[in-house]
């Protein structure tokens, strides 16, 4: 990034106070980020951002969005005064936008999004220079930092579009205006704030309010609670599956280090296991055809792509055993398919299974985590729970099986440590909240 001061005041339609020819390189809204030509963004939080001014000047600030009284602004750096510092951040992210122009990829779902974005990326950098998402920077905040952060030759942007209320992916759909988007499922995660599935899939379709004229909707081909919303549709639309949709995929070969398909008689190869993740990889393949990538450009991107951490990660624990570490969300659906990819892996040695509460799920919570028993069948040997959801499976389980309670990680971890053979194989699964990644970390 290279904007002027006065470039920005002018995007932002302000008059500015102090030095308009101070060069802004970055924009940070967290004042430890702050680097000698920053933007600082003084947001509302637990504490309001304008407090830590003085810390941001120290650490190299050039300017600042301000939003209280400007008299109490700095006199030592540009001030950029604004009636409300997210709605000028949001603002400014939109004008770089238009200024770098790339071409814009969305991803929305209730799972895969992160997995979706990599495999994405991977396959169109294969002819574009790329940025995309970093991290989970996902939600009217994060999506506007993430757009600021890519370098000023970026040819193509995917962008992961994340939400836990109605209105949220729309929002950011209109603000992003992306030449195609793609649903990776619909799911339960946040249903204790939509209320269902349907509402879920009508949430996820938000995406399509800002989609392009002309640009391309990607969904799965097996979800009926999306049929009756792309009635009236007037973009393109491409459906994915393994059995339905114009995408469709048929799997190969599957192994823990990776999974092998077809598509339209050409052979694929994702480095990591699961149908689930060749579904992923149906959509990064369905971005790479409207892009104008080639299969073989295509193929390349999907086998060399590189996974987000703690997203089905394979792990060794200090005594050998294997570990698969899926740790940083969880939601019904995400965990089913995680079991059962797992559970029918070739694997030397006993299977474990750790699994942690799935938060947000609402009143129905309980039913949906003793379901995850359809899932353990006879193919685990030993299954640890952990959190207050989890009791509820407790019962359900055939395999051996231990509870812990929230305040019994140190207990959990003890017992697997004790359980755990160099010859074994164990999963973990569960919501970010549960801090399972202490777990693998202590494994």
């Amino acid at each position: 990034m290279k904007l002027t001061v006065k470039e920005i005041a002018d995007a932002l339609q302000i008059s500015l106070v102090g030095n308009s020819e101070a060069v802004v390189t970055s924009v940070e809204f967290d004042s430890r980020l702050i680097q000698e030509g920053s933007l600082f963004v003084p947001l509302a939080g637990a504490r309001d951002g304008h407090e830590f001014i003085g810390q941001a000047i120290a650490k190299g600030a050039v300017a600042t969005l301000w939003s209280n009284d400007l008299s109490e602004a700095p006199t030592d750096i540009a001030v950029l005064p604004v009636t409300d510092t997210t709605q000028a951040f949001q603002q400014l992210a939109v004008y770089y936008q238009q200024k770098v122009a790339p071409k814009l990829a969305a991803i929305t779902g209730s799972n895969g999004k992160t997995t979706t974005k990599d495999m994405t990326e991977s396959v169109l950098a294969q002819k574009f220079r790329t940025y995309k998402t970093q991290g989970n920077y996902n939600n009217d905040l994060g999506m506007p930092y993430t757009i600021l952060h890519m370098p000023i030759d970026t040819e193509m942007l995917i962008l992961e579009m994340g939400m836990d209320h109605a209105g949220e992916i729309s929002f950011l759909s209109k603000l992003a205006k992306p030449d195609a988007a793609a649903i990776t499922l619909i799911g339960e995660a946040h249903i204790e704030h939509l209320g269902s599935r349907a509402g879920i899939a009508a949430a996820k379709m938000e995406i399509v309010d800002g989609l392009k004229e002309d640009g391309l909707l990607i969904i799965p081909g097996d979800e009926p609670l999306l049929q009756p919303l792309f009635a009236d549709l007037t973009q393109q639309l491409a459906t994915f599956g393994l059995s339905e949709g114009t995408i469709r995929g048929e799997i190969l070969n599957e192994t823990k280090e990776e999974t092998t398909f077809m598509i339209d008689g050409n052979e694929y190869r994702i480095p990591v296991l699961g149908g689930y993740n060749v579904k992923n990889a149906l959509i990064a393949y369905g971005f790479g055809r409207y892009f104008g990538l080639t299969t073989e450009q295509i193929a390349t991107g999907l086998a060399e792509f590189k996974l987000t951490k703690n997203r089905t990660e394979w792990l060794k624990a200090s005594n050998g055993a294997d570990i698969l570490s899926d740790v940083y969300n969880a939601n019904p659906t995400a965990m089913g398919l995680v079991l059962d990819s797992f559970g029918q892996l070739d694997l030397p040695g006993r299977r474990l299974a750790v699994l942690a509460d799935m938060l947000e799920l609402g009143p129905d919570s309980k039913a949906m985590h003793r379901q995850m028993a359809d899932h353990l069948s006879n193919n685990y040997d030993i299954v640890y729970l952990y959190g207050e959801e989890m009791s509820a499976l407790h019962d359900a389980v055939s395999s051996k099986v231990y509870y812990f309670e929230p305040n019994q990680k140190e207990d959990l971890i003890a017992q697997i440590k004790a359980d755990l053979l160099p010859t074994d194989s164990i999963v973990l699964k569960g919501s970010n909240g549960m801090g399972l990644a202490e777990v693998v970390a202590k494994l």
